[in-house]
């Protein structure tokens, strides 16, 4: 049998699927390690994917989108990152969720051997796409006594003349960490005087509590030539349509031609039925959101009275719906193999921290998404720190 490529060998295991599929696996397991909200979506989201399906509307959409859908993605985009007036519906290219877009916006942007600024810790699928793609991902460090924020002078050490693409990810998934609006200026600043592209992921920029969102693009340049920042968005998280995979890339303007090529040879078009309750879940109610924030909060705040109790240090989450805390007296170094032998020995599944890079040793990731009971049933069973 002929050998594969060698850089889709050298794409690492996604450690969060290892222990959740192991979890899985496990009967009556506690699974804290995965981002899937929990709670049923609204009926007018279902009735709307229901009723394309209804219509037999099953055909080819435009390779961006249906025009309402992308129209809906720009008015939320311009609402809630204060980005320019400027940034419409021709700037908006529907995907199969934030992890398409990131990949499309990472063909567009990187040729082999060129490298890719990434958090460390960061979310894993960073590092893999960007090796799908000949690319080199070089980690920026995220230190735990900067408060897991980056430092611009780390950052700017790192870029060499293959540096093509920075990433920012606020709020950030594993950390719960979120960039201020002075940070994420220098950040973008920093972009424009070393002509990067900016990558931004933004799946959880729903949920910030006490702080603001704060979107790149909000500092991102307008006239032609100067606009560098892509933003990734999607509905997954926000919404709960996970399985639905819809989402949507921002881009800066005169790309057209070059998204639509690039989604022709990729996806075509998005399924219909999930465009339309995407549409109906950006045009409708919004309970759902409202609700799920509340949730968050209020399981992030047990759970930090848990590992309070315990003695457990934790970074306090200000975004996203993740605990990042730091098990280190009990992982020995090795916190991938001990997240494998409290699911064995306790029954719960959290996520290792060195699935998000090398920083993450000796620290775990917990998803505050699901029912309060079982997360505090499975915290409870966290060893005390001494």
């Amino acid at each position: 049998m002929p050998e594969l490529a060698a850089h889709v060998r050298d794409v690492p295991v996604n450690q969060i699927r290892e222990i959740t599929e192991a979890a899985w696996r496990t009967p009556g397991a506690l699974v804290l390690s995965i981002g899937e909200p929990g709670f049923p979506l609204p009926r007018h989201i279902l009735d709307a994917g229901m009723a394309c399906l209804d219509r037999d509307e099953t055909n080819y959409t435009p390779n961006a989108g249906i025009p309402a859908l992308r129209e809906a993605f720009a008015a939320r985009f311009r609402e809630r990152a204060g980005a320019s007036h400027s940034i419409g519906a021709d700037r908006v290219y529907v995907v199969d969720g934030a992890q398409q877009g990131l990949h499309f916006a990472m063909s567009l942007l990187l040729s082999p051997g060129d490298e890719i600024l990434i958090p460390n810790p960061g979310y894993p699928t960073f590092a893999m796409t960007s090796r799908l793609l000949n690319a080199v991902p070089v980690g920026y460090p995220l230190y735990p006594d900067n408060g897991f924020q980056p430092r611009t002078g780390d950052i700017e050490a790192l870029i060499t003349d293959r540096t093509r693409v920075l990433v920012l990810n606020s709020p950030s998934n594993p950390l719960g960490a979120v960039l201020s609006e002075n940070l994420t200026r220098e950040l973008v600043e920093l972009a424009r005087r070393y002509d990067l592209w900016v990558i931004s992921d933004e799946c959880y920029e729903a949920f910030t509590y006490d702080v603001p969102h704060v979107s790149p693009a909000r500092f991102d340049g307008v006239l032609p030539g100067e606009a560098r920042v892509f933003t990734s968005l999607t509905l997954s998280k926000t919404y709960g349509l996970t399985g639905l995979r819809i989402g949507a890339l921002v881009c800066p303007p005169g790309l057209e031609q070059k998204m639509n090529n690039v989604m022709e040879s990729i996806v075509s078009c998005v399924a219909s039925p999930s465009q339309y309750a995407a549409l109906a879940a950006l045009t409708g109610p919004q309970e759902y959101v409202q609700h799920t924030h509340g949730h968050y909060r209020a399981n992030r705040d047990a759970a930090s009275a848990v590992l309070d109790a315990k003695g457990i240090p934790y970074l306090k989450a200000e975004g996203a719906f993740y605990l990042w805390a730091d098990v280190s007296h009990v992982s020995g170094g090795d916190v991938r193999g001990w997240v494998r032998r409290f699911l064995a020995g306790s029954g719960v599944a959290l996520a290792p921290g060195t699935a998000f890079g090398s920083i993450g040793e000796g620290w775990v990731r917990i998803a505050l998404c699901g029912k309060r009971q079982d997360l505090l049933d499975g915290l409870a069973r966290l060893p005390e720190r001494a």
